[in-house]
């Protein structure tokens, strides 16, 4: 019966999202929503896009088995994101009624910039997406005692993820966000009162949680961990401000005051709600220290839905399940769309052809590059869950290479108008250059590698525009068609 529940909810969302196609005419509509979004359906997109797996699973599996300050970078570092995001880029980015943050590289530095910025905005996605369809496949391993094994789950669940994002971009993403946030906080909320009934109130799971040092949240007085928790903060605090879910929705708002606002109010949102699943997961301890002992020994991330199935009714057994693929499914459409975008409109859209491409092409490749990306990403899950790794990993590495090659050039291109677009190509190279060849010698080095990229980036852009200069009466764009 929770089988045929869940079933239902799935049918239910994808006619929703097939619904939403009906309002798709261009290629405007399926990338913008026509730029005609209010506040709400904007603030529910930036909450319940970032709500996601990791932040029902894998964070709270973290939270069990280290401590507050495992989560620098998620919820903490994800918060200050989207927080930054709408005070200081929102508005600059709207005014320019870009379709991408792509465009924006195009625009400042040219072509080629805007190519690597392209390429590297759409990897940071494959651990992103992956870790959704991940999670979409532990709930059916879950819910069907084993019968169907977490590797037919994520073909299963990329599967229906990716019909109703295919033909009805994002206008399937507001409408199925927004239905599947209501669903996400009263179902969270109600399972939460459920638990504190069991153990008493919320004041003893907390006060069980203090006396085991949970709350440990700052690093030790020494350089190394002082660097790697500032590095945790900074690689999704910063790495994911230059993403196009982030953008997208920011841009789909119906003015720049809704795009401002919606995106600051939905990072609180986000910051204050993430909380629900810490407290859900961590109640177990007290419920059933034998079921606790066993998950984390075994799965941690499993934990929380073995112990709604175990210890809850059938009723709440549904909502909590219904609210945990709402989670799961809200950011997994909309981080499906954002790389599979940004590669056609920034990398395909001028390798095809120099002209303009028609629009009812451009919307023809768009879908082709969702199908593809959903392919990319099923394939990813399935390697990574052979490496067994974690959900909250898989985002966290998400963002390592925007931060080396995406976030200074756009910092500086909104805020410093001596930068190049020769300090673009220093930032990225020098970022690159000094990240990669550290991630893969000395990953566990003292000096984070992303975060010594990160440092070298800055240092290329300062370079390169100060030994480079631009000519007063030559725009970014001529200049890079010059050289």
């Amino acid at each position: 019966m929770l089988v045929g529940f869940v079933f239902l909810y799935l049918v239910l969302s994808i006619g929703i999202g097939m619904y939403a196609a009906t309002r798709v005419h261009n290629a405007r509509d399926y990338i913008t929503a026509g730029r005609s979004l209010p506040m709400y359906i904007v603030l529910a997109m930036v909450f319940a896009t970032w709500f996601g797996a990791e932040t029902v699973l894998g964070i709270p599996a973290t939270f069990l088995e280290e401590d507050l300050g495992g989560l620098i970078s998620d919820p903490f570092g994800a918060s200050l994101c989207l927080i930054l995001f709408g005070l200081f880029f929102a508005r600059k980015l709207y005014r320019m009624n870009l379709l991408t943050i792509g465009d924006f590289y195009r625009q400042r530095y040219g072509r080629k910039v805007e190519v690597i910025a392209g390429i590297a905005i759409a990897l940071s996605y494959l651990g992103w997406v992956s870790a959704q369809v991940t999670a979409l496949g532990l709930v059916f391993n879950v819910l069907s005692d084993g019968s169907i094994t977490q590797a037919q789950g994520i073909l299963i669940g990329a599967a229906v993820v990716l019909l109703y994002t295919l033909y009805g971009g994002m206008w399937s993403v507001a409408l199925t966000t927004f239905v599947q946030m209501i669903v996400i906080v009263i179902g969270l909320i109600y399972i939460s009162m459920l638990l504190a009934d069991m153990t008493g109130g919320v004041a003893p799971v907390i006060e069980h949680a203090a006396n085991n040092a949970k709350f440990n949240f700052w690093p030790d007085l020494n350089a190394v961990a002082m660097i790697a928790f500032i590095s945790g903060l900074l690689t999704m605090g910063f790495g994911s401000i230059p993403q196009q879910d982030v953008f997208q929705r920011a841009n789909s708002s119906k003015n720049e005051n809704v795009a401002v606002w919606g995106t600051v109010l939905g990072g609180v949102a986000y910051f204050l709600f993430a909380a629900v699943p810490l407290f859900m997961a961590y109640s177990a301890n007290l419920i059933d220290p034998a079921l606790t002992a066993q998950w984390l020994s075994e799965d941690s991330q499993k934990l929380l839905p073995e112990l709604v199935k175990a210890h809850l009714p059938l009723f709440a057994q549904v909502i909590f399940y219904g609210a945990l693929l709402s989670v799961i499914m809200s950011t997994a459409s909309g981080t499906l769309l954002a790389p599979s975008v940004t590669l056609s409109e920034n990398v395909l859209k001028g390798w095809i052809t120099r002209k303009n491409l028609s629009d009812h092409k451009m919307l023809a490749m768009t879908r082709w590059v969702v199908g593809i990306f959903a392919l990319c990403v099923t394939l990813y899950a399935l390697w990574a869950l052979d490496r067994e790794t974690g959900i909250h990993q898989m985002v966290e590495n998400a963002y390592k290479v925007t931060l080396v090659l995406a976030f200074t050039p756009l910092v500086a291109g909104l805020y410093w108008k001596r930068a190049t677009t020769y300090g673009a190509y220093w930032a990225m190279g020098l970022g690159l250059a000094t990240w990669l060849p550290m991630e893969f010698l000395a990953p566990e080095a003292a000096l984070p590698p992303q975060f010594a990229g990160f440092l070298m980036s800055i240092a290329g852009m300062v370079a390169g525009s100060l030994l480079h200069r631009q000519p007063e009466h030559a725009s970014p764009h001529a200049v890079s068609r010059a050289e």
